[in-house]
Formats: C-alpha cells, sequence, structure tokens
C-alpha cells in the first residue's frame, strides 16, 4: 500500500499519527513509538496564551526528537492573535512540518476558558483563529527562509449528540486554509466512553478535498484497516492503544504493507524498552519528575502479566532510576 502522501505539499511518508496527548507523549515517548515505524507525531498541547506570557515550561513541550520528521506543534487557545504569534514562536524555534490547532481537547479545565472543543461552538471564532494562524505560519516560514508550515486542525464530532457539526466545521477549516483535519469519532460530551462513530468521519472526508484522519478506537490492526475502508480516511491517529505498547504501530504498518503482523516482543525487551523510555524522559525532565511520570508508564508495560498489581504497587512508591530496575528485575526478566 502507498503510504506516501502531502498535506499542504508538504510530504508525510506514513498512514500513521501518534496522538497528541497531554502528559503521556513527550519526547521520549515519541521516540519509542517512532522506533517502530514512521510516524506523524505531535507535541503534548501547548498553551498560546503561557508562550505568549514566555512561559519556559510551556517553551520546553515545543522540543522535537532528533531527526524528528514528520512533526507538528499542537497550541491551543481561543484568541485569534494570541496563537497566531505563538505558531510563529513555535515555527522559529523548533521548525516543525505543520502547526496543530487543538479545537478538539474535551476536558473541563480547558473548554471552560473557552478552549478545545469549545470552539466548535463558534465557528466565526474558529475560523478566525485558523486563517490568523495560516496568515502567520507563511510570513513566519518566509521570514526564515524555510520551507512552507501547513496548519492542521484537530476537533470532535461536536459538542454533543444534538449538536454534531463537524461536517460544517470541516468546510469551514478548509475555506479558512486548513491543510488536513483531524476528527476524533466521539462528542465533548462523550469524552472517551462508549464507541467512535466511523460513518460521521465517512461524511466528513466526502465533504472535504484536504486529508482526514481519523482519530478513536484504533486499537489494533485490524482496526487501522477497517477505518481506512469504512471513512476513507488519508491516515489513523492512535492514542491509547499505545499506552505502554509501542509496538501497536509496527503491528499496524504490517497490516497496512499487507505483511505479516510481528508479534510483541517478550517481557524482558518490553521491560527494557520501558526502562529506556523512563531514562531518556529523565535527560529531559530529571530523574524525579521522570520516575514520578513512570508510575503511570511503567504501569501500562506491565499490563496483562502475572501479579501485575503488585509490581504497580512497588512502582507507585519508586523515586528513582535505580529502584525502577530492581522492580524490573523482580518481574524474574533479569534485567
Amino acid at each position: 500500500m502507498n503510504q506516501s502522501f502531502s498535506i499542504g505539499g508538504v510530504t508525510v511518508g506514513t498512514l500513521q499519527a501518534l496522538a497528541p496527548m497531554a502528559g503521556v507523549t513527550d519526547r521520549a515517548f515519541r521516540a519509542i513509538c517512532r522506533e517502530q515505524a514512521r510516524l506523524l507525531t505531535y507535541t503534548e498541547m501547548v498553551s498560546a496564551r503561557a508562550l505568549s506570557h514566555g512561559d519556559e515550561k510551556s517553551k520546553k513541550l515545543l522540543r522535537l526528537g532528533v531527526d524528528e520528521h514528520p512533526v507538528a506543534v499542537q497550541l491551543f487557545g481561543n484568541d485569534p492573535s494570541c496563537l497566531a504569534e505563538a505558531a510563529a514562536f513555535a515555527i522559529c524555534e523548533v521548525a516543525p512540518d505543520f502547526i496543530d490547532l487543538n479545537m478538539g481537547c474535551p476536558t473541563p479545565k480547558i473548554t471552560a476558558n473557552g478552549d478545545g472543543c469549545a470552539l466548535m461552538r463558534n465557528l466565526p471564532l474558529a475560523e478566525r483563529i485558523i486563517g490568523a494562524c495560516v496568515s502567520a505560519a507563511a510570513v513566519a516560514a518566509s521570514a526564515a527562509s524555510a520551507p512552507s508550515v501547513p496548519v492542521t486542525v484537530k476537533c470532535r464530532l461536536g459538542w454533543d449528540r444534538g449538536h454534531i457539526n463537524v461536517v460544517e466545521f470541516a468546510r469551514m477549516a478548509e475555506s479558512a486554509g486548513a491543510s488536513a483535519i483531524c476528527v476524533h469519532g466521539r462528542t465533548r460530551v462523550q469524552m472517551y466512553a462508549g464507541r467512535a462513530d466511523w460513518d460521521t468521519i465517512a461524511q466528513v472526508k466526502r465533504a472535504v478535498g484536504i486529508p482526514v484522519i481519523l482519530n478513536g478506537d484504533v486499537f489494533s490492526p485490524d482496526d487501522a484497516l477497517r477505518a481506512r475502508r469504512i471513512t476513507g480516511a488519508d491516515m489513523v491517529m492512535i492514542g491509547r492503544a499505545a499506552f505502554g505498547n509501542p509496538w501497536i504501530f509496527a503491528q499496524v504498518a504490517a497490516a497496512l504493507d499487507s505483511r505479516p503482523i510481528p508479534p510483541c516482543p517478550p517481557l524482558r525487551d518490553r521491560l527494557a524498552v520501558a526502562l529506556r523510555q523512563i531514562q531518556m524522559a529523565a535527560l529531559d525532565k530529571g530523574e524525579h519528575i521522570a520516575c514520578l511520570e513512570a508510575r503511570r508508564h511503567f504501569a501500562w508495560y506491565l499490563r496483562g502479566i502475572p501479579h501485575a498489581s503488585r509490581y504497580k504497587q512497588l512502582i507507585s512508591h519508586a523515586t528513582t532510576l535505580d529502584e525502577l530496575e530492581r522492580i524490573a528485575g523482580e518481574c524474574g526478566c533479569g534485567i
């Protein structure tokens, strides 16, 4: 299967994307996933307002991995000028392949401020944001004598079942200059419950001429094949299925190429990857923060193994890399 297509003139070279997930898809985790297959990756979502105030923590979220391409910086906010300024700043700082605008985050602390999926209730404002960022990205790329940086948008079906407006939203985004749209097949009210509605994503695909990326309920290679067959989506975006399981991307890549599906590696190798991910995170964030975050990441890698609850309890008290290595050894893998 041909895995090469373009978004706004930028060759992507893959049919898979790793979903941007706050607190999960940091630079270390993205690097681990990219070892399995070529992916379109995204930074964790970054507050445009925080960037405009010079927030150092937000600036760190922009950092990309070595040779991390194709990659998008994802921004959120609700002020067109602020988001335009943030897009220009990101392009000058880290030279991403894309600027992605988060108009789909369902969490209350985001939507309460009019950000994320709340923008699907205000299409005129969303349109101004997209247009402002497209213009700013063009100016910033030209000033840096760099290739153009397309702007993409991530959204949901709508606010709730009574207000599913994603087709109208997608047409607006295309008209405003967006080069691709990613649709999570749930409403804001659904959060992550229920089933993703792939049929409505198929309607989006038929309604616009820009690439459409499907997000929601792709948990296996077969899911990826069915999702593309049902919707005609150009790419599939994988989120929760990658928690502790970066090998999902190698498996989906094989399915898309009609190759045999490789099995997940044995537990010993899986835990070695988990430890390496945490070590990489420690280089970015320091050992203490990396070990705190490892309590969640490492637990995901342990899913399905005997006595996992015991090891998760041990991990919840670990504060150093040495302790995590010792716990991995106790799993009987000789690490």
